[in-house]
């Protein structure tokens, strides 16, 4: 196998995580519309706490990234 294919599939497969972060916001986004939906005054709370879910969870897919991009062009 040459090191050039190598180094592809170690990228793709270094992406995977990514499809766990998709299913994770997904779940994020419904559970926070669900609560909202049940108690509207509550989204001044609930906002701070989405807003810190949702960005550690994109940092995983960025870290994903990185080390996708690190691998293939490193």
């Amino acid at each position: 196998m040459d090191i050039a294919a190598a180094k592809l599939i170690a990228a793709a497969i270094a992406l995977c995580p990514i499809i766990g972060v998709g299913i994770g916001l997904g779940l994020i986004f419904a559970s926070y519309n669900l609560a909202v939906g049940r108690n509207p005054n509550a989204q001044s709370i609930l906002d701070k706490k989405f807003f810190l879910t949702f960005a550690l969870t994109e940092a995983l897919a960025i870290f994903a990234l990185v080390i996708s991009l690190v691998i293939l062009f490193g």
